[in-house]
């Protein structure tokens, strides 16, 4: 075919589009549509393209992996299992493993994305949050979020329990302990889970039609919303030369960042198959089939759920007995109620946060995490504890490689986890506020060159170079919050005004996130610096004069 047939047959193609769909609108405003140029927002696209891999190397086990707990005899490549009895659903996966061309390949493919789509997401997550870019207009967006990450987890999970091996079997094992743990009703929770009791014969065909339809739906439309939303409210950008918030500075989406995101692409599923054909993870052939009769000892979870684990053993063994009912605080407050708050608080930072500061504008120019010290220790506060609780996830292993008592270790990190997040906290917060001073010290004074000079009156000082317009701007260019002031709790007539107690509870809210706080040099301060010079009452006059009798190297 010629040429012009070829232009021809595109060009008929694109106008019956364009005539019915109005297609060339949207084209052309998608194609100017603008993106930040800044390292910190592929944490994003890495999320999104290990998803897609997860999509591709998923669609080519379902190919051969069969959900199915019903007992065969194998009989595989894989000499030492066979003649053993286990499910369709481990003899199927040996058989993806050992007689699938490709097969081991693409199991560790799709296990290695799984984990960096969890990563990526966790921490494309701090991001965010660090920088504020979850504020007005973007608090429904931060909730896709966090929905997002933990349907991510959820799909780990589901896919970690499929194999039927005995690491999965005794992590489902440990869920239906959680589930049993809920008073009342949990015993007919997991028999509906489970199709009867532990392990039934229908939790990996339910495990299956989770994984791969009902989580990757709603994943799916979860990050179509997602997407959506970053386009229609516009991308944050940080702080910078010809950055408001009226505009995005950067790269057009054609043909600059359609090219540079379909390289990144590749260069993100480069390096997953590249470790994935290096490194072996999860070879479910050490572990054998499923068998709930014995115990392993020496395994951990993947890394996203190690935390529940860890929270499970360092938790102590508290049972009460109430009205003939057995409330297992041992495994309710560290497996259901911890959970449940962590979840809780991440949802609703954005909108704890807006009380704080009682700031009802749109914000589309990120805060650098100094600017905002409390936020800043409150997520390093969250690191610290969850660190804390992954660790102790693996607390055998540790005692054993250190030669350590196991009790001895538990409490050191039970006594860690009250005392190490408040202490992260207010280091954090320290060196922010610190940073904060060496920022304000800048924008007045300059930089410091090392150059001691000696004025004609005999003083010595260091010269120090003036800053930019632009790098003074960076500095001092972030909103100042200071706590929220409130009217009387009673009027002149001793009534008690109506909202008073809430408002009493922003105040002291207020009064925690800004009571300690470095406030940026105002212009009346940078130009009173300016005017008399960079060391106390020198004038400028006689500091230039100074610098210029000094001999330059």
């Amino acid at each position: 075919m010629s040429t012009t047939t070829t232009s021809g047959a595109t060009g008929s193609v694109a106008d019956f589009l364009d005539t019915r769909l109005g297609a060339s609108k949207a084209v052309r405003g998608l194609a100017r549509k603008i993106f930040p140029d800044h390292w910190s927002f592929l944490l994003g696209e890495i999320a999104l393209y290990s998803f897609i891999v997860l999509l591709l190397s998923g669609t080519f086990l379902t190919l051969w992996f069969n959900p199915s707990m019903g007992l065969v005899t194998y009989e595989g490549s894989y000499a030492p299992m066979n003649g053993l009895e286990m499910s369709e659903a481990f003899a199927s996966t040996l058989h993806l493993s050992f007689d699938v061309r490709g097969g081991l390949l693409m199991r560790q493919i799709h296990h290695w994305a799984a984990l960096l789509f969890v990563a990526s997401m966790v921490v494309h997550m701090f991001r965010v949050f660090f920088t504020g870019a979850f504020r007005k207009p973007r608090e429904v967006n931060w909730m896709i979020g966090s929905v997002l990450t933990l349907l991510g987890i959820a799909a780990g999970f589901t896919g970690y329990s499929l194999p039927d091996d005995m690491l999965s079997g005794n992590g489902l094992r440990i869920i239906d302990g959680i589930i049993k743990a809920i008073p009342v009703v949990g015993t007919y929770l997991s028999f509906f889970i489970f199709g009867g009791e532990f392990p039934g014969e229908a939790i990996i065909p339910r495990l299956f039609i989770a994984h791969v339809l009902l989580i990757p739906g709603i994943l799916l439309a979860l990050i179509g919303a997602h997407l959506g939303l970053v386009f229609l409210q516009k991308h944050t950008q940080y702080p910078g030369p010809g950055r408001t918030n009226d505009n995005v500075v950067g790269y057009p989406l054609m043909p600059v960042y359609m090219a540079k995101a379909g390289g990144f692409f590749f260069v993100v599923f480069g390096l997953i198959a590249l470790v994935a054909a290096t490194v072996q993870i999860n070879a479910v052939w050490n572990y054998g089939p499923y068998d709930p009769s014995p115990i392993s000892a020496g395994t951990q979870p993947d890394w996203y759920v190690g935390f529940l684990d860890g929270a499970l053993r360092l938790m102590p063994g508290w049972e009460w007995t109430v009205l003939g009912f057995t409330l297992s605080f041992n495994i309710l407050i560290p497996a259901v109620i911890l959970p449940g708050l962590m979840v809780t608080a991440l949802v609703a930072y954005p909108f704890i946060e807006a009380a704080a500061t009682g700031d009802k504008r749109e914000h589309h120019l990120l805060d650098r995490p100094r600017n905002n010290p409390t936020r800043t220790g409150l997520g390093v506060m969250a690191i610290t504890f969850y660190g804390i609780l992954w660790a102790n996830g693996g607390n055998d292993i540790i005692a054993t490689s250190l030669n350590m008592s196991i009790n001895d270790l538990m409490w050191i990190f039970r006594i860690g986890l009250i005392v190490l997040p408040p202490i992260a906290f207010w280091v954090t917060k320290r060196i922010a506020l610190g940073l904060q001073r060496k920022d304000r010290e800048l924008a007045l004074h300059g930089r410091e060159t090392g150059r001691v000079v000696r004025t004609a009156d005999g003083e010595y000082f260091e010269v120090h170079e003036p800053l930019s317009e632009q790098e003074r701007w960076v500095l001092v260019q972030h909103p100042v919050y200071r706590p929220l002031e409130i009217e009387p709790e009673v009027d002149e007539n001793g009534v008690r005004r109506p909202g008073a107690r809430r408002d009493r509870w922003r105040q002291r809210l207020s009064r925690f996130y800004f009571e300690d706080r470095v406030e940026p040099p105002t212009p009346a301060e940078i130009e009173a610096a300016q005017r008399h010079g960079t060391h106390g009452e020198v004038e400028t006059s006689d500091i230039q004069e100074a610098v210029a009798s000094q001999p330059h190297r």
